[in-house]
């Protein structure tokens, strides 16, 4: 039975310190203020707990947390620690809940300000642009655990028929955002932007196929190549290197623009590009045929620097987006883009060589393998895509007068 009663506790005036019984204590200030306080022993040590402020914690109450908290001292727990871990998981729980109301909108942008360091500003923008116009007005105010198939089905029909790469880009967008909120914990499930085996059992495969096959840049005819090649030996300047190393590769403009060195394995022969660095946020290495690792070698590096081809900047900038298409004009191949020299290695591919098309295809980063093939085969080709990349290397760097191509066709699959 406790020394205290609820009508003394509610009296009480004279500042001190007032004992109810087995550690248990009202704690009377100078303000008025009254608060209730356990006193107890661990491990040798006399140590104090709050147990609330009076009238808020009644009397009846304080004996209960009281006697709850005596119960894990009997056990050997700290009841101090026990209510700080209650208060922090309690914490975590509400910065969880405050964090799944985030808007869509917000998780994108965020996921551009953590991801976009090594866009260029034009991809930047343009991500941006794509959101605000057609993702945003219908599903930015959304929490990512509220999306679904509807819901991005929304954003996406409208467009889906007259601008379809557009279209897809939005879905493709959609997809890494909500990807990336799942990485987080902000939602469970499926993801509902998700092409295959899903978006595209509702959307039209035809329209899809038409607006890839509209995506082509003017390129140069691969037997054109070997001459274009000689001229660019020619030349130490920057743009001239970054311009073979990105026809002997056959990476895009940014790939090549913003390359740095700690991605470059020359011993081994691999160039290895981080997700973030990939038009399908997916890793993937490039293997460098001998020529490549030869011109990397001789590639002078520049203090302070870590990309291959630096800008004005040097320590944070890059070569100008423009750089490569001024070199081609520079050289009378105005209507020649550097996008289109991935075409021209892909028609030199499928006419000069037996290579498997699968092979071709990765070599440019392109699966066009479904999801239940790549969950079977799960191989990245590299030996197979070392031997086509080496073949082309040593097709575009022999001068064109060396270059027997009359029916040398490359027998190995």
């Amino acid at each position: 039975m406790g020394k205290l009663n609820s009508k003394q506790v509610e009296n009480l005036t004279e500042p001190g310190t007032y004992e109810d019984g087995d550690g248990l204590r009202l704690v009377v200030k100078a303000s008025g203020g009254k608060s209730w306080v356990l006193r107890f022993q661990l491990n040798g040590k006399r140590r104090e707990m709050g147990l609330g402020s009076f009238p808020e914690v009644s009397l009846k109450a304080a004996r209960i947390a009281c006697a709850d908290q005596r119960k894990l001292l009997a056990t050997g727990a700290d009841p101090m620690a026990a209510r700080d871990a209650e208060r922090e998981r309690q914490r975590e729980v509400q910065r969880q809940q405050e964090a799944n109301r985030r808007p869509f909108e917000v998780l994108a942008l965020e996921y551009i300000e953590a991801h976009g360091a090594g866009w260029s500003d034009q991809w930047r923008k343009g991500w941006r642009f794509k959101l605000e116009t057609y993702a945003f007005p219908v599903i930015g105010k959304l929490p990512a655990s509220a999306i679904e198939t509807e819901h991005v089905l929304r954003v996406l029909q409208p467009i889906w028929a007259t601008k379809t790469r557009t279209a897809d880009e939005v879905r493709g967008q959609i997809e890494r955002v909500l990807d990336a909120a799942k990485a987080h914990k902000l939602r469970d499930g499926d993801n509902p932007a998700r092409w295959r085996g899903h978006l595209e059992n509702l959307l039209s495969k035809a329209d899809k196929k038409k607006a890839s096959k509209r995506e082509h840049m003017p390129a140069l005819h691969w037997r054109d190549i070997p001459g274009l090649m000689v001229k660019l030996a020619q030349s130490q300047d920057r743009d001239a290197l970054a311009l073979r190393l990105l026809i002997l590769t056959g990476a895009r403009a940014h790939m090549v623009r913003f390359a740095e060195w700690s991605e470059f394995d020359l011993k081994a022969g691999v160039w290895s590009l981080p997700a973030e660095r990939m038009k399908m946020r997916q890793a993937f290495d490039i293997p460098l045929a001998p020529e490549v690792v030869e011109l990397l070698e001789a590639l002078p590096r520049i203090e302070g620097s870590p990309y291959l081809f630096p800008g004005a900047g040097f320590k944070t900038g890059v070569m100008h987006k423009n750089a490569f298409r001024t070199l081609l004009h520079g050289r009378g191949l105005a209507d020649i883009t550097a996008h289109g020299f991935r075409s021209t290695f892909r028609d030199w591919a499928n006419e000069r060589t037996h290579y498997p098309r699968e092979v071709c295809e990765l070599a440019l980063a392109h699966d066009e393998r479904d999801q239940t093939e790549a969950a079977y085969s799960r191989s990245d080709f590299i030996e197979k895509r070392r031997a086509l990349m080496a073949d082309w290397a040593k097709y575009a760097t022999t001068p064109p007068a060396a270059n027997v191509i009359q029916g040398d066709f490359n027998k190995r699959a």
